[in-house]
Parts: C-alpha cells; sequence; structure tokens
C-alpha cells in the first residue's frame, strides 16, 4: 500500500531507497517548475491589466481566455514536469521559446511594460535552463525490467566430479 496522498509527487515509490533517491534527481525539475509557475503568474497579471484597461469588451474577453487557456497550460506543463514527464519538457521549451514574442506583441507600452519584460526575460531564461538540462533530468536508475537479471547457477550433483 503506497502512503503517498494523490497530488504527491515527490515520492517515487513504495521503497525507502527509492525515495531516498529520487530528491537528487529533481533539482532542475523544480527550478524549472518554479519558472513554469512564474510564467503563468505573469500571464494572469496580464489578464488583470487587460480587465483594468478595457475599452471593447469583444477584444478584452479574447485576450482573457487566451492569457487564462496560456496560464492553465503552464500550470499543467509545471506539474507533469515536476512528476518527470517526458512531454513536459518539451512543452516548457516551447513555452519559453514563446513567451517572447507574446510579450513583445504589445509594444512594451506603459500598463504591459513590467510584465512584458519580465515574460520575456523568463522565457529566455527557460528556454536556456532546459536547454542545458536535457537529458539530466531523467537521468536516475533504470527501471527493473530494464535491468539484466542474475542467472541462477545450477550445479548438477551428479556432475559434481566433472568440474
Amino acid at each position: 500500500m503506497n502512503n503517498c496522498l494523490p497530488w504527491d509527487i515527490t515520492a517515487t515509490g513504495t521503497d525507502a531507497n527509492d525515495r531516498k533517491a529520487a530528491p537528487a534527481a529533481r533539482p532542475g525539475r523544480h527550478l524549472i517548475a518554479v519558472m513554469l509557475l512564474t510564467a503563468a503568474a505573469l500571464d494572469l497579471t496580464r489578464c488583470g491589466l487587460v480587465m483594468s484597461s478595457a475599452w471593447h469588451p469583444a477584444p478584452t474577453a479574447g485576450l482573457v481566455t487566451a492569457g487564462l487557456a496560456a496560464a492553465a497550460l503552464t500550470a499543467r506543463t509545471a506539474r507533469g514536469c515536476q512528476a518527470g514527464r517526458h512531454w513536459a519538457s518539451w512543452a516548457a521549451l516551447l513555452i519559453g521559446i514563446a513567451s517572447a514574442p507574446q510579450a513583445a506583441a504589445s509594444g512594451f507600452r506603459s500598463p504591459y511594460l513590467i510584465p512584458d519584460s519580465a515574460t520575456t526575460a523568463l522565457g529566455i531564461l527557460l528556454a536556456i535552463t532546459i536547454l542545458t538540462t536535457v537529458g539530466r533530468i531523467d537521468r536516475g536508475t533504470p527501471p527493473e525490467s530494464l535491468l539484466p537479471r542474475p542467472r541462477e547457477i545450477r550445479v548438477d550433483p551428479a556432475r559434481t566430479g566433472d568440474l
């Protein structure tokens, strides 16, 4: 029986050795997850700024919907990255690469200057972090199915004199 809560993704197995070995491979994952959650917070900040300075309801609703969807996707990617999902690294890289053009689309005007600058810097740092940690994050002990099984040596008592 596994005593982990459903939302506890830090414990990797039921064996005590697995739990001790898991944190050693996770610093890159945690850093990327924190950066992704910061990007989601910046998306939500941008949504709040759009709503406060809205002139027309239709474009505002579209921008807020896109911002909320981006924040939800980024938060889901952060959770997947922390859990060690392979798709999450690729999604995080795409989010990091797309952050700078997304922030530049508003033109760095007055109300959006700080979140756009922070999003641009964070996107560049996120992409660099993922590219430098690629291959290092998921390297740990291989699954048991890939490990060679020890062979049993059978000795026939009748043939012990032949050895």
